[in-house]
């Protein structure tokens, strides 16, 4: 039936075949040309013939008839220019739902169909805007918040961390000025005691800032062992690592500073005379302090080029953590080891503040040697065993082996007053 709507384009112009599809007889029409041939069919009332629903010509074969369930016969078609061969139904008694008009049908099946998708659109546009609303203030908040910490000069790492806390709860949908929608989260949302410790903690900080009235939730929870790794499997690391990496990981092993402090120290820090580093940009409020380091260390920082100014390392810090985490994973594979994954930056810090409680057995020299202010903080560093309760002594005779003793550790012990000699011990 396309030749009739090109018939009726012709004579009345394709805008006024709009107007008379809404109206009537267009309709019939446009269906005719649209539908498939398993749907319904019936004579153009302009021409008085059917067309080929394949090729449009209305040049037909009657090719038989055909008997449906009901009894009814109905014309079989063939068409002279293509061969397609379709059959013609027959009226419906009730006219307002013949299956002779599919597009009355599906007109108004879509019609509904769109409605109902506005609709829902509609209603998902105002939820999304109302939630997104919400969380825009939310995260708002968030943003205050940490500009309050900032004004109170606190580390930037704190400042970080919290804000994720944050902005997780209101990821799950807690609203931070209410501390019911907190503790529902809390009660509802799986996270690990560590996890929920941590947010426990951030959202103190922020009802403390906003003046908010709510008595925090009991989280048991017990920090695991910090892992202690051997030195050869740290030395492994080292030695497999890249020349930038491997000093950044030979500076954390020597001194025990955080990853922050070592990304600033300086090239006038070092003193190669002394064997010493000095911490002059402590984090989290600590002190500054000057450790001595191995030759080992020197000789690997003097290696590396001075592409970041006064500074020896990037400070942007992006570069040595995703090249450790490979090269950390390869060598887990190559050794079947899996000890090395366990392996961090912080890890160090810990084996340092370790091996210096083992050598001293003073919590004050493990205090000074992180830049603590208080002993509340090293308390945690406190995880180190003596591995022997021998110890070598030693008896100077002069005073330069005196000096090289406690150079290499030795302390002193007592004054023999009948062979006039000091004693110095080693833990082996």
């Amino acid at each position: 039936m396309r030749k009739c709507v090109s018939f009726f384009a012709g004579k009345f112009g394709s805008k006024s075949i709009i107007k008379v599809y809404k109206k009537c007889i267009l309709k019939d029409i446009q269906a005719l040309c649209d539908i498939t041939v398993s749907n319904c069919w019936k004579r153009c009332p302009l021409l008085g013939s059917i067309c080929c629903p394949q090729c449009s010509s209305s040049r037909l074969y009657k090719d038989g008839l055909r008997r449906l369930g009901n009894g009814v016969k109905v014309q079989r078609n063939l068409c002279r220019d293509c061969g397609y061969r379709f059959s013609e139904k027959p009226l419906q008694k009730n006219p307002k739902w013949s299956i002779n008009s599919p597009v009355d049908l599906e007109f108004n099946s879509q019609l509904c169909a769109i409605k109902q998708e506005a609709k829902k659109l509609t209603t998902a546009i105002e939820t999304k805007t109302i939630a997104g609303e919400t969380n825009q203030t939310q995260h708002g908040y968030i943003v205050e918040f940490q500009w309050k910490m900032k004004k109170r000069n606190l580390a930037a790492s704190t400042i970080e961390n919290r804000a994720i806390y944050l902005n997780k709860l209101v990821e799950l949908g807690a609203d931070l000025m209410k501390p019911d929608t907190i503790e529902t989260v809390l009660a509802t949302e799986e996270m690990t005691d560590a996890t929920k410790h941590n947010t426990v903690k951030a959202y103190k900080a922020f009802i403390r800032a906003y003046g908010i009235q709510w008595e925090p939730i009991k989280v048991h929870y017990e920090p695991k062992e910090v892992f202690d790794p051997l030195e050869e499997e740290i030395d492994l690391l080292i030695d497999a690592s890249s020349k930038v990496t491997g000093a950044f990981l030979q500076t954390a092993k020597d001194t025990g500073a955080r990853c922050g402090e070592i990304r600033k120290i300086q090239w006038t820090d070092i003193n190669e005379r002394n064997n010493t580093i000095a911490i002059n940009h402590p984090e989290k409020g600590s002190r500054t302090r000057t450790v001595k380091v191995t030759e080992k260390n020197l000789a690997m920082l003097k290696r590396l080029k001075k592409n970041h100014g006064e500074y020896v390392f990037n400070p942007s810090f992006v570069s040595q953590r995703k090249t450790f985490n490979r090269t950390r994973k390869k060598m887990a594979e190559i050794t079947k080891n899996p000890r090395l994954l366990k392996i961090h930056f912080h890890t160090l810090r810990h084996w340092r503040a370790s091996r210096e409680y083992e050598k001293t057995g003073d919590i004050y020299a493990v205090k000074n040697l992180l830049g603590h202010k208080a002993l509340t903080s090293t308390d945690r560093y406190q995880h180190g065993t003596f591995t022997s309760e021998e110890y070598a002594t030693k008896r100077p005779q002069t005073a330069p082996e005196e000096d090289n003793l406690i150079n290499a550790g030795f302390e002193f012990v007592r004054f023999d007053q009948a062979r006039n000699e000091p004693i110095y011990r080693k833990r082996k």
